[in-house]
């Protein structure tokens, strides 16, 4: 029993099922001790809150926090002697690639997770009629698929962030890694909140949470609150360590125009996440109060108006996107040039485009709110802002095509990754218009056209790119690479399934059918596509099973990853793999331009120096 305490992931878990008993308890004994009539929700959202903080205590995670209050003395992150093996990966660690695979880990849990959902409510659309599910069940199905894997997401940008920015900019860990490592576990409790919603009798809201509707319903629309809110931390402090390490961490020589792309990428999203993430938190913290306190932000009937949660959502919510998408367009930037052989065209011009498409992506939320009752003179504004964000995000394609025009490229696993992003990411851009152009969005909203494009963003500036990079730099996680053939079956039978299911979505809303509707008349002709569209999504889910399989038969029977496995100019393949503990053996100069491949005589990019003290340490 001691041995299974000692596992920090098992202490904290026990300590959330703990926390919620004490909340409720606390709730309930106060009203029965001040005669008021006993309620289960004002209970049950005390009990969520603390259950999450008592995770986090059980866990250990603010344990050298209280000994710095108390004025004891605390060794450096770097000094701190982990457990080896698998176990350090349950429970708190401070090294920035532990805390990278733990975010990779969740982030494929929640893809699993949100994915069964998808497929539960796409067997129930195969046919029409009722068949199994509840009108309640099937949409908080709906928005239990919506949010799991925008948290799924999160994690996935994370785990690359955390385990590849220091690496490439030539630091040995985070600024601040016992925040980092609070930015991860806080994540899950909230996490845990989300999917408990479904004891509680579950959202009828989809993911969006919109009152009245979120005011009237089931007590789990408090749990997806809660757990929306915890989720929303760990992106800010997340971000903030973000932005700190990169402006005051990389190495000597590199200057800002000397950066990795994917370092500009993840620099943009930060900064995006850490101004914008207050605004879905507090969109739900203020229907929570609502709920909780009588308090009317969003009842006409109280001076509240519906349509303010809506700009306070949206705010965050579309900017949320580019949270999602820019890494991806960061790991294709950065990879492209790896595999076909040639410089990134244009450099200077893709840095800046992210920071193009991070400002403009604040000035566009309202085009979710064309049909929604939003004053009439607002449309137009926000109509060119929309179309406006095409014009950094099309640098980056013609970047893209002007890379891969006459390069030697190599078609493995990443590469096709790369290519599907590009093409499915394209896909989502042409299909965008429709939604962002007033006359149009009014007939094409809350269809299945919305749902057809959405996911062509997702999974273009995302998915693909997330897949490319695990395949990418597995091998410098584990020191064994994935097996080729095992990928290239994961990237087919994924492109195909998605190109079959994304196209089918566009198809039917436009002829008509409702997103977020369990049921819908035989007679219209929806019966035969949703079927197709169905069986495309297992055809999906069986490419994701094939990686997980690839993943762990890899990480023990895997060919050994040994020297500079894609003969890739970055920092992080001058060193063995797995990576050493604290990275680098000597201080990282950088030389040479990050992306100058097959320029005869091109200077390398960085060298190391066996000199560490002029590097820039880590620091709580």
């Amino acid at each position: 029993m001691k041995k299974i305490l000692s596992i920090g992931m098992i202490r904290g878990l026990l300590a959330q099922v703990v926390g919620m008993a004490i909340g409720f308890g606390l709730v309930t004994l106060l009203q029965t001790l001040t005669g008021q009539p006993l309620k289960a929700e004002p209970a049950w959202v005390v009990g969520g809150f603390i259950s999450a903080l008592s995770f986090l205590t059980g866990l250990g995670i603010f344990n050298d926090w209280f000994r710095m209050a108390r004025g004891d003395e605390v060794p450096e992150p770097e000094e701190v002697e982990e457990p080896r093996g698998l176990r350090r990966y349950w429970g708190v660690s401070y090294d920035h690639k532990v805390i990278g695979v733990q975010y990779a880990f969740l982030s494929l849990f929640l893809l699993a997770m949100g994915g069964s959902f998808a497929l539960i409510f796409r067997v129930e659309l195969a046919q029409a009629g009722l068949q199994f599910l509840s009108f309640n069940l099937f949409n908080t199905l709906i928005g239990l698929h919506g949010m799991v894997l925008i948290a799924s997401i999160l994690m996935g940008i994370s785990a690359i962030s955390n385990y590849v920015i220091p690496l490439i900019i030539g630091a040995r860990d985070m600024a601040f890694p016992r925040l980092n490592a609070f930015s991860f576990w806080v994540a899950v409790p909230g996490a845990l909140l989300l999917v408990f919603s479904l004891a509680l009798g579950g959202f009828e809201t989809g993911w969006t949470g919109y009152p009245p509707l979120s005011v009237r319903g089931p007590m789990g629309v408090q749990m997806f609150f809660l757990g929306v809110w915890f989720v929303g931390w760990s992106s800010i402090l997340g971000a903030l360590n973000l932005i700190t390490t990169i402006l005051r961490m990389r190495s000597k020589g590199m200057g800002y125009f000397r950066m990795p792309i994917l370092a500009w990428a993840v620099l943009s999203t930060s900064i995006i996440a850490l101004t914008a993430t207050q605004m879905i938190g507090l969109s739900f913290q203020l229907v929570l109060f609502e709920r909780l306190l009588g308090m009317g932000f969003f009842d006409p009937a109280q001076g509240g108006n519906p349509i303010l949660f809506q700009h306070l959502f949206w705010f965050y919510s579309h900017p949320a996107v580019y949270i999602f998408v820019l890494p991806g367009l960061g790991v294709v930037s950065e990879l492209l040039p790896v595999f076909v052989r040639k410089p990134l065209f244009g450099y200077r011009w893709v840095a800046m485009s992210s920071f193009g498409i991070g400002l403009v992506g604040f000035l566009v939320w309202a085009h979710h709110m064309f049909a929604a009752g939003m004053e009439e003179y607002l449309r137009v504004p926000f109509m060119y802002s929309t179309l406006l964000v095409a014009v950094p995000t099309g640098v980056k394609f013609f970047s893209w095509t002007a890379t891969i025009w006459q390069g030697r490229m190599r078609l493995q696993t990443p590469m096709l990754f790369l290519i599907g992003a590009i093409v499915i990411f394209l896909l989502g851009g042409i299909t965008g218009p429709l939604l962002g152009t007033v006359s149009t969005d009014l007939h094409a909203t809350d269809t299945y056209y919305v749902v057809g494009h959405f996911h062509a963003t997702m999974f273009g500036g995302y998915v693909f790119p997330f897949f490319a990079a695990l395949y990418y730099w597995y091998p410098k996680i584990t020191g064994r690479r994935m097996s080729e053939r095992l990928g290239k079956w994961h990237f087919w039978l994924l492109f195909i399934g998605f190109m079959v299911m994304s196209l089918g979505q566009m198809r039917i809303g436009l002829l008509g059918m409702r997103r977020r509707i369990a049921d819908y008349d035989p007679a219209l002709g929806f019966q035969l596509p949703n079927l197709i569209i169905t069986l495309a999504g297992f055809a999906v889910a069986l490419s994701v099973l094939l990686l997980f399989i690839n993943m762990f038969r890899s990480a023990r029977k895997g060919e050994p990853a040994t020297g500079n496995l894609w003969e890739s100019r970055s920092p992080e393949w001058q060193i063995p793999s797995p990576t050493p503990a604290h990275n680098f053996s000597g201080e990282v100069v950088v030389t040479g331009d990050p992306y100058d491949y097959g320029l005869e005589g091109a200077p390398g990019y960085v060298r190391l120096e066996a000199d560490l003290t002029h590097s820039p340490q880590p620091a709580d």
